[in-house]
């Protein structure tokens, strides 16, 4: 029961770094530091996020993470140069969380996490190339507030009951790829209009000269 308490929290961490990861390292170090929360003898390995200069490293690319991903297409561009980074840090979270388990172990559930991460974060990416088709900007902050929001609330529920935590992340994450048609097809289709929009409005300059 014990390992199936630890894998729930490497899981429900990794999911929310796929999502963000900063904030998540952040918020979960200011909570222990600050002793928001009390870690159990089985967690006593993630004291290390508690850390002075891990707070300080993660709070600063959390604040640059902050504005970017409120931009049209900054944001997307951001997303692609962590389509690595948020899967690795995600399966190191997960091994953080682990203490010293058996090699094999630790290997299992850093694949796990490393996918789990990589699936957040694919679903993220590809619901804010969709709101890019938009031309106004307040998808974009809408969604990233939002965002923000899902991983504070998903950290608390985490502490609260790691089991309930990871069903429901793993839930929304299905649900997504159920929809994940549709969107790609919402995204091809405005992406369509917008190029006869543009290639209109070229042939339009070129009748006028």
């Amino acid at each position: 029961m014990e390992k199936l308490h630890l894998l729930s929290v490497a899981l429900g961490l990794a999911a929310l770094a796929g999502v963000n990861l900063y904030l998540t390292v952040f918020a979960t170090g200011l909570a222990i530091h600050f002793h928001w929360i009390t870690l159990g003898p089985q967690y006593q390995s993630l004291e290390v996020l508690g850390n002075p200069w891990i707070i300080s490293i993660s709070g600063v690319l959390y604040l640059l993470e902050f504005f970017a991903d409120k931009i049209p297409w900054v944001d997307s561009i951001w997303d692609a140069v962590h389509t690595v980074i948020r899967p690795i840090g995600g399966a190191l979270l997960a091994i953080q969380v682990l203490g010293h388990p058996s090699p094999a172990f630790t290997v299992i559930v850093a694949l796990l996490a490393g996918g789990t991460s990589l699936l957040a974060h694919t679903a993220k990416a590809a619901t804010r190339l969709a709101s890019n088709t938009s031309p106004e900007p307040f998808t974009n902050i809408g969604l990233s507030l939002g965002e923000d929001a899902a991983v504070l609330g998903g950290l608390t529920l985490v502490n609260l009951s790691p089991l309930l935590a990871l069903t429901i992340f793993l839930v929304a994450i299905g649900l997504f790829w159920y929809f994940a048609r549709r969107i790609l097809r919402s995204i091809k289709s405005k992406m369509g209009v917008r190029r006869k929009e543009l290639h209109q409005t070229a042939d339009r300059n070129l009748s006028v000269k």
